[in-house]
């Protein structure tokens, strides 16, 4: 019996169809891991800039840990990466929100070092005004890098503002509300280590954290 070409015709494309969905499914997954592969690159990139891979012999990027804290932290979960060596704690890296940005919240990485000192602080994500508040960006200007070595003794912490507060930190001209903020987020988030450390260095089971997913914030 021969088929109706109207019936091939059909059968011809519904297999074109089929193999059109498979082929666009596929490359999404592709695409996805693809994606999530250079996330994680540029976190590991970020991590290690602030918490030197020579000084640590684990993967800091596995070890993980969610905490919650919004009064401290901004948001109410916080991935916080750690870095031991030789099983001893050598800095943890948390990934605080500042709630309170001139245009919007800012996402955070501050890493503090065991002694309480701070490794460095970077920006994740901001909103704020291009030329004036974006020069907390380490592509903008320097100013992030101030954070580095400060600790809530150095200074002391009633000093732990912008200079037109009474603090140790620089404005910017045109744009106050941004550092501040960013300020008040890092002593916050010293304030939480000093707190929480022996919390933050326990060997509890670890939670593997997505590039991207680190905050509701």
């Amino acid at each position: 019996m021969t088929k109706h070409p109207v019936v091939i015709a059909g059968f011809v494309l519904a297999m074109f169809a089929v193999a059109g969905t498979a082929l666009v499914s596929f490359t999404h997954q592709a695409t996805k891991a693809r994606i999530a592969s250079n996330e994680r690159q540029a976190l590991l990139r970020s991590l290690t800039t602030l918490v030197p891979a020579a000084s640590i012999d684990n993967d800091i990027i596995s070890d993980v840990m969610t905490v919650s804290d919004p009064e401290l932290l901004g948001s109410e979960n916080t991935t916080v990466y750690r870095g031991r060596s030789g099983g001893q704690p050598v800095a943890v890296v948390l990934t605080p929100v500042v709630p309170n940005g001139y245009s919007g919240p800012i996402k955070l990485l501050v890493a503090v070092r065991y002694d309480g000192t701070l490794g460095g602080v970077r920006i994740i994500s901001h909103k704020e005004t291009p030329g004036l508040g974006d020069k907390i960006e380490e592509s903008r200007s320097d100013w992030i890098y101030s954070f580095t070595g400060k600790s809530l003794n150095n200074p002391p912490k009633a000093q732990w503002g912008v200079k037109k507060d009474g603090g140790v930190f620089d404005q910017f001209t045109g744009a106050t509300i941004t550092p501040r903020s960013i300020v008040a987020a890092v002593k916050k988030s010293l304030l939480y280590v000093q707190q929480h450390q022996q919390q933050l260095y326990d060997r509890t089971p670890l939670q593997e954290a997505t590039p991207g997913e680190n905050n509701d914030g």
